[in-house]
């Protein structure tokens, strides 16, 4: 795929790539994601899917979690969806709202994302994302780093991201969007 530095990509062009190109549009930008993610990577992915999973299906929730490779087309609200240009993959997912939801994917904001940092290039979730997801008002935010074994966790205010409660892998973190449910970090072994 030949990426055109001066070009300002949208859903359309997202969705004439080939499967196989691992890739995000941000505000118009193709961004290469990173290779295959670590074992600790996807083993945290793992145990928090199935935790947040779990937690939905005895409170007979109706939100939904969903793993990458997820798309996420973020757009306003008077934009035509092939004109988005922002479509994501965030590591995790959480949707409550099941209008949003299509065969693709998810349109619109999830209530939740939770993102796992890559070596490759950590500034995507720590800056673009981070600002991305505010600015199409996901609720709450996450963002997981495997090696400083450390979560920031944002949630959304009338005013854009409160500054981020921060922890570590030796805590149990509130999932905010839910009253009771905590993320037992130091059960996962890691």
């Amino acid at each position: 795929m030949l990426i055109n530095p001066s070009k300002i990509y949208t859903y359309k062009d997202y969705l004439s790539f080939d499967e196989n190109d691992k890739v995000e549009i941000i505000e118009g930008e193709v961004i290469t994601m990173s290779p295959a993610p670590s074992r600790i990577h996807q083993k945290l992915i793992s145990k928090i899917l199935t935790t947040i999973e779990n937690y939905i299906q005895a409170h007979n929730g109706e939100c939904e979690v969903y793993p990458a490779p997820f798309d996420v087309i973020l757009k306003n609200d008077d934009e035509d969806i092939i004109n988005s240009k922002n479509i994501v993959q965030p590591d995790i997912s959480v949707i409550c709202d099941k209008n949003k939801l299509t065969d693709k994917g998810c349109t619109g904001s999830p209530d939740m994302i939770i993102e796992i940092i890559s070596l490759y290039n950590p500034s995507n979730d720590y800056v673009r994302k981070l600002n991305l997801y505010e600015k199409y008002k996901v609720k709450e935010y996450w963002i997981i780093n495997p090696i400083r074994k450390n979560i920031l966790v944002y949630t959304l205010t009338e005013n854009g991201y409160d500054a981020p409660i921060s922890y570590t892998f030796d805590d149990r973190v509130k999932v905010y969007i839910y009253e009771n449910l905590e993320i037992d970090f130091p059960s996962f072994n890691l």
